[in-house]
């Protein structure tokens, strides 16, 4: 779910946006060029996946950064990191060795 919240542009935005600082639902609409109910929507998938929570303080609802819910998303990503890259002009060679040793 983690990886559907982010993979919507405008949702990484938020997420960027709210690093700064907890946010009412207002200003994190402002910047963008839709509707305060489309933001909302956006804020409702970030929430479900866990990314931010949101609360109301008197009548602001404001949303909050909850950085502990990328932990597990992100030690599977750099999972992806302990790879060598593979160097194919090395494989090239050893199967140009190997292939001309065994055709002569």
């Amino acid at each position: 779910m983690i990886f559907a919240a982010l993979a919507d542009p405008t949702r990484r935005a938020i997420l960027a946006m709210l690093l700064e600082d907890d946010m009412a639902v207002t200003d994190v609409a402002e910047p963008f060029r839709m509707s305060l109910a489309a933001i909302s929507k956006h804020l409702v998938v970030l929430a479900e996946a866990g990314l931010i929570t949101q609360e109301k303080r008197g009548r602001v609802k404001w949303c909050k950064l909850e950085p502990d819910a990328m932990r597990a998303a992100s030690i599977w990503i750099q999972g992806f990191g302990l790879f060598e890259p593979v160097d194919y002009d090395a494989l090239e060679r050893l199967l140009e060795r190997e292939l001309g040793d065994g055709a002569s």
